[in-house]
């Protein structure tokens, strides 16, 4: 397990699985910034190490927030630890690398998927703080994915050829 460095306590909620509705629905923008919203970062965040994640939306707990945390090295080793509510993908860009990613909803699965190597994403902090994060390498993978997830999307949606029709089996072969 990664070792916890987020102070907080918070709860362990159980992570939506591919097929829940929630995962496919755009997240509504938080609009109240008080207690419940620190409830849920922190729920996330336990949540997240509970389950080993780099990453954690909102809707992958069941909540309709666009609400993210990480916890992620960029392509220099550096670490990164946060959460941004209203997060908006304001750059994707540089070399697009394909490389392995996973997903916390598709448990045991990972596929050769690619993204930009540098993201920027702006947005507040818990308390209405203006917030802009820049990462490269893992790390600008993981704001893209968090942000696809809050716009309802999960990361095999960007595979195509045969990378998407063998994620399209390994996922039926789940259900069965």
């Amino acid at each position: 397990m990664r070792k916890r460095s987020h102070s907080r306590r918070g709860n362990v909620r159980p992570v939506r699985s591919l097929g829940d509705p929630v995962l496919r629905t755009e997240c509504d923008p938080v609009r109240t910034f008080d207690a419940s919203l620190e409830r849920l970062v922190d729920d996330m965040f336990v949540t997240m190490y509970e389950e080993n994640g780099a990453g954690l939306a909102a809707n992958q707990i069941g909540v309709g927030l666009r609400v993210f945390v990480y916890d992620c090295e960029d392509d220099r080793g550096r670490r990164h630890i946060g959460h941004v509510v209203n997060p908006e993908l304001v750059v994707a860009d540089g070399e697009r690398l394909v490389e392995s990613e996973g997903c916390l909803s598709l448990p045991g699965l990972r596929f050769e998927t690619p993204r930009y190597a540098h993201a920027v994403v702006e947005g507040v902090d818990m308390k209405g703080g203006p917030v802009r994060v820049e990462g490269t390498g893992y790390f600008a993978r993981c704001l893209q994915h968090e942000c696809g997830h809050l716009d309802g999307r999960v990361y095999v949606d960007v595979l195509s050829g045969d990378a998407r029709r063998e994620a399209m089996r390994a996922i039926r072969g789940l259900r069965r």
